[in-house]
């Protein structure tokens, strides 16, 4: 007999009012919400109740919310969403380096975190894209076993660089990857801190991708912080 129980979502938040506006928003669109209002029980929810996704605050009473992401990140790959009125570009690149997949200021809509959290969980459901071997988004497709990429069945040369780039956002496709994990992912750990590299090569990206690069429909940007590539 199947779960009548939607997906389980863990959220660690000390915070009253956010706890009751997502009691009732989540739930009335399927999901089930654990409540946890301290880093140390919420590390000890996760571990016994295993939800489907983790909502953290940063803010924690006890211990930092980026404590708690790479504790969790050590023994889980349960997607984790930031949910934080910390909206400095430091505060978001530390949460994500630390192993979040996704980042939501407060004050927020509902409709982003929702929106933010059925991306997650279908990436999460789905395994890295690595896995696929073609990458098919629009007009947009990334033959991986044959290392070549089209856009509306058109063939789009790349340089290698280029398209070790793109291949390492299709493999975590709906994710923001900061400066620095794309630096070491694609340039290597010498090219930490070299965000100019990043910039550089997105651009020509854009350029070879985009119908209107400045207004991309595939490769986002993450203002100071990175780039995600859409997933729908």
């Amino acid at each position: 007999m199947a779960d009548p129980e939607g997906p389980r979502v863990l959220l660690i938040d000390d915070e009253p009012p956010i706890r009751r506006l997502l009691r009732t928003a989540l739930g009335a669109h399927g999901y089930t919400l654990l409540e946890s209002t301290t880093g140390e029980d919420g590390l000890q929810q996760a571990a016994t109740r295993l939800p489907d996704l983790v909502i953290v605050d940063l803010g924690l009473p006890d211990i930092d919310g980026v404590q708690v992401i790479r504790r969790m990140r050590e023994w889980s790959a349960t997607p984790i969403i930031v949910l934080s009125a910390r909206g400095q570009e430091r505060d978001k690149i530390e949460a994500l380096e630390a192993g979040a997949d996704d980042y939501v200021s407060k004050p927020f809509g509902v409709g982003e975190l929702v929106a933010r959290m059925r991306v997650a969980l279908r990436h999460a459901a789905r395994g890295p894209q690595a896995d696929e071997p073609v990458f098919t988004l629009d007009a947009l497709k990334v033959d991986q076993a044959h290392r070549r990429v089209f856009v509306a069945e058109r063939e789009i040369h790349l340089t290698p660089i280029e398209y070790r780039l793109l291949t390492t956002l299709v493999h975590h496709a709906g994710k923001v990857l900061t400066h620095d994990q794309l630096l070491k992912q694609v340039w290597g750990p010498p090219y930490v801190g070299q965000s100019h590299y990043v910039r550089v090569y997105m651009a020509q990206l854009r350029r070879k991708l985009e119908q209107d690069p400045a207004r991309p429909r595939y490769l986002l940007t993450e203002p100071g912080v990175g780039y995600r590539l859409a997933e729908e």
